[in-house]
């Protein structure tokens, strides 16, 4: 027989095996890793409503007047810190700050000519015309002597010794006007100078510096990660120094804020977890942490605000929790009980309550185990673990990964976990399924 035949056989028996449902089970016992669960003694909790609110949030305005050209975010868009969310019309400032800066080059570079001093070619130059002065300084004093001696015999005029008295006169000055230049150009620039010149530098460096200063007030900028919630103008409209541009708010972390009753606010510490409910995301397990109990009740209604501030997950730059969405929040502020806790992980959620994998142990064969599901009511949270009622046991063993595909009664093989209680930080777990 062929390949080829046999190849086509093989096909057709498989596809009659799909056909009739009498293909065999490919899959083996699941691995999965359990922890047990455990007792203890935690503080009765009750169930308070409140409200998301975001950890930050700002409207920002324009700190000067101008003319709105460039708006580039749009409402609900993700925004990072220093990011530009509109620009004004800055084309005068950008003519002014261009001739500060060549006048503050000018200053500088004749800062840096006082500076470095005189050349030496320079000083060369100055050393040539000093010794150029100098002969023609002795010579007009050996003529005037030559001419003086000459008056006194009456062979020149006096109108002629005048003229060479002068001639000397203007030599000697010459030459200490070339003297001086020389030294000067040896000796440098005065102090005082080198000050004047760092002072012009220092006033033009400050102009040019405010310049910039007025156009980068003319760029609206984010302080903080966040997203824009409202935009209060569009592109061509005029604000005024002071008028709103921009809201946005930082959903990274969010607050719960709740109204606690005054008999209930003794019991409460900060730092203390809390477990969330959210309305809005039902499969989600929530952890919080207590952060803030205002000693200012409110007169009315004798509740004192409370915040629980949780981490939110953002997918793809679209927060899990959003800011205004209903919460209720359970708080020890009970007595003290024993209760039975699990690992958040080992929770199961997505039907009408929530559900945790029980190992069952085969009787006969202790090595082969399969899985019950028990459905449980959540309660406080404590630390890193969860308060839990049903028909459920203490040290009966739960799963806490690999229960997300599991079946009633489906064979499981089961490792320890590494450490009793899984590490996560607090905020919404996966959805289990």
């Amino acid at each position: 027989m062929s390949s080829y035949l046999i190849r086509s056989v093989a096909m057709a028996a498989t596809l009659v095996l799909l056909g009739t449902g009498r293909l065999p089970a490919q899959r083996g016992p699941a691995v999965v890793v359990v922890t047990a669960v455990v007792e203890r003694e935690v503080t009765a909790g009750h169930t308070f409503v409140g409200t998301v609110e975001p950890l930050k949030k700002a409207t920002i305005g324009s700190a000067v007047d101008g003319r709105v050209v460039e708006f580039p975010v749009e409402e609900g868009e993700r925004i990072s810190g220093k990011q530009p969310l509109a620009r004004l019309l800055t084309q005068t400032i950008q003519l002014e700050l261009k001739a500060a800066e060549g006048e503050l080059a000018f200053r500088r570079e004749s800062l840096n000519e006082l500076k470095n001093g005189t050349r030496p070619e320079e000083i060369a130059q100055l050393q040539a015309r000093l010794l150029a002065a100098k002969a023609n300084r002795d010579f007009q004093v050996a003529r005037r002597q030559r001419f003086a001696t000459l008056a006194k015999r009456g062979t020149v005029t006096e109108d002629d010794l005048a003229r060479v008295v002068a001639a000397a006169i203007t030599a000697e000055r010459d030459h200490d006007d070339a003297r001086a230049g020389h030294q000067l150009a040896v000796i440098g620039p005065r102090k005082e100078k080198l000050v004047q010149a760092a002072a012009r530098l220092s006033v033009q460096q400050a102009i040019v510096d405010k310049l910039k200063d007025q156009i980068s007030k003319h760029t609206i900028i984010s302080r903080f990660d966040g997203y824009v919630t409202t935009r209060h103008a569009e592109i061509g409209e005029w604000v005024s120094r002071g008028d709103p541009v921009v809201e946005i708010v930082s959903i990274d972390q969010v607050d719960v804020k709740t109204f606690v009753l005054e008999s209930h606010v003794p019991h409460l510490r900060l730092g203390t977890p809390v477990r969330v409910e959210i309305a809005a995301l039902p499969q989600q397990v929530l952890t919080g942490t207590v952060v803030a109990i205002v000693p200012q009740a409110d007169t009315r209604s004798r509740t004192f605000p409370v915040k629980i501030r949780m981490a939110n997950t953002i997918t793809a730059g679209v927060p899990l929790i959003k800011a205004g969405m209903l919460a209720r929040v359970t708080l020890p502020t009970g007595s003290r009980k024993k209760a039975l806790l699990v690992p958040k992980d080992a929770l199961v959620l997505g039907g009408a309550r929530p559900t945790v994998f029980v190992v069952v142990p085969d009787r006969e064969d202790p090595k082969k185990s399969t899985v019950r599901p028990v459905a449980v009511d959540l309660g406080v949270a404590s630390g890193r673990l969860i308060q839990v009622s049903g028909a459920i046991q203490v040290d009966q063993q739960v799963v806490v990964q690999g229960n997300e595909r599991l079946r009633p009664g489906q064979q499981v093989v089961t490792r320890p976990a590494r450490v009793a209680v899984p590490a996560k930080t607090p905020g919404a777990t996966r959805t289990k399924r």
